[in-house]
């Protein structure tokens, strides 16, 4: 169990470290020992960047979404994305005030530390446009006035397989946003045979207290954007980025916003194991998760299978 969290002025980097490593151990427990999955969603969240999570109905988006928020001891809002959401029912609007004669912004459910856009694609196009400026910029535009979002603030977005009845396909633009992108899978049989026996890992959430705070994340969030990449490092991503843009299928390859992205989840991944540095194999963890929807267009599986080729094949100096 957890202690009661400090000051984040009072922790060093190392008791960061222990502080999440203990985290991860709390998240794995309740989500039923898919630490892989567990851990590059906390390294996306550490790295301040946005996550989305697919795979089929019942398999725990929701669950690790509410983990991390409830673990991490910040303010939680879930919107259900439906096809007839409108963008002012997550941005908030302007309502008329009769007492006062004039008009003033009713905040939306997106100015929370820690947003769940649940069935993001079951959306049209124009409400998940909504989020572009919320998820770059960390702010909302309304009627020319700009309303900032608290920080830290993260969004988990879920969505089904996009063959399913009812969805649209998010655009590159969106997809952009999003610094990694896990699938969950089905659990072993041993696991899956756990969970319909056991207790329920929600019941389980509930009496387990947060390891953390939003202070304490934002300490964490700025060691990790502090820490130094080596010349080494920088060349294998920038290697790894050229060979994206080269490849037929791949093409036009990652974007230099991608490239920043696969450094600073390398330096998340880094931070969790303990190092003060991100090292080859920080890179080799993440690269799928940052890439493979990013340059999904003939499909995300065969695309992070040929990533995982282009992995295997380019080596680090």
């Amino acid at each position: 169990m957890s202690a009661e969290p400090t000051p984040a002025s009072r922790r060093s980097t190392a008791n960061l470290v222990r502080l999440f490593r203990g985290l991860l151990d709390e998240a794995e427990g309740i989500f039923y020992g898919q630490r892989t999955v567990v851990t590059l969603a906390l390294t996306g969240v550490l790295a301040d960047g946005h996550l989305l999570l697919e795979d089929h109905p019942g398999t725990g988006k929701t669950l690790l979404a509410s983990t991390l928020a409830h673990l991490l001891g910040l303010g939680f809002r879930r919107v259900q994305f439906t096809s007839d959401l409108l963008p002012a029912d997550i941005l908030g609007s302007q309502v008329y005030d009769s007492t006062e004669g004039t008009f003033r912004f009713v905040p939306g459910p997106v100015f929370t530390p820690f947003l769940l856009a649940d069935e993001i694609n079951r959306a049209p196009p124009r409400t998940q446009s909504a989020l572009l400026e919320v998820m770059d910029e960390r702010q909302v535009s309304v009627d020319g006035v700009t309303h900032p979002l608290p920080r830290p603030f993260v969004v988990v977005a879920t969505q089904n397989p996009g063959d399913q009845t009812g969805t649209y396909p998010l655009p590159e633009s969106q997809l952009d946003r999003f610094l990694l992108r896990l699938e969950l899978g089905y659990p072993d049989v041993e696991r899956e045979k756990d969970l319909w026996g056991g207790e329920d890992p929600r019941e389980r959430l509930l009496r387990t207290p947060p390891c953390t705070d939003a202070e304490t994340l934002t300490a964490a969030q700025a060691t990790v954007r502090a820490m130094t990449v080596s010349e080494a490092l920088l060349d294998y991503v920038a290697r790894l980025v050229a060979r994206t843009r080269s490849a037929p299928s791949l093409t036009p390859g990652l974007s230099p916003r991608a490239g920043r992205a696969l450094v600073a989840a390398a330096r998340a991944h880094a931070f969790l194991n303990g190092r003060g540095a991100p090292w080859p194999d920080d890179v080799k963890a993440v690269f799928v998760a940052v890439a493979a929807h990013r340059l999904g267009r003939a499909g995300v599986a065969s695309t992070a299978a040929e990533l995982t080729a282009l992995l295997e094949t380019t080596t680090a100096r």
